[in-house]
């Protein structure tokens, strides 16, 4: 089965390249690993989103100790405004899927999403990770518009396919889509962003 490939060029337009580097922001984010300490204020973002599914903070500590090298924090002026989690396919470990990304409510609009979720690109990138895959609501085209700013600075192909729908959930969960960025190991020369 083919799958369709979503224009990023439609999907978002905000360069957001330009909104990272702002000038005018009181602290400089700073990109780095979880520490165990880290795992309270991540899940007050997830929480405070209104849109993430909050796991429990036991699950947040053990994330931040078992997987550290697929999850990154964005820190201001020594607190946590912004994380991404994510791990490696067991099936296919030239895949990283992102479970969550959130953004504190100060930060966002900003591009600290897109930046995290790069940093985390990178990261992989020299494992042999080519490919991101993520699920979406359909009722959440902040996050498409996100992650399609990752496929449009990388050069990459974004596709879409429904993976879960609500019927598989035991409660009242939206369906989920599978979104799948490819190849993400480069991104595009800053002057082709534009």
């Amino acid at each position: 089965m083919s799958l369709p490939t979503l224009s990023t060029e439609t999907i978002d337009r905000a360069d957001t390249a330009s909104a990272w580097r702002r000038s005018d922001r009181i602290g400089v984010p700073i990109l780095r690993a979880p520490q165990l300490g880290d795992a309270a204020q991540i899940w007050r973002i997830a929480k405070d989103s209104h849109v993430l599914d909050t796991n429990s903070s036991y699950a947040y500590l053990l994330w931040c100790r078992d997987f550290p090298g697929t999850t990154v924090v964005a820190e201001v002026d020594g607190r946590v405004v912004g994380f991404v989690i994510g791990y490696l396919r067991p099936q296919a470990p030239d895949t990283v899927f992102v479970w969550q990304v959130a953004v504190s409510h100060s930060e966002r609009g900003r591009g600290t999403g897109t930046a995290l979720i790069e940093h985390l690109l990178d990261t992989v990138a020299p494992h042999g990770v080519t490919a991101l895959e993520t699920t979406i609501s359909p009722d959440n085209p902040a996050s498409v518009a996100m992650f399609a700013a990752v496929a449009r600075r990388r050069g990459a192909r974004m596709t879409k396919r429904p993976l879960f729908d609500p019927g598989v959930f035991p409660d009242n969960h939206a369906a989920e889509d599978l979104y799948r960025i490819a190849p993400t190991a480069q991104r595009k020369p800053e002057k082709e962003l534009r």
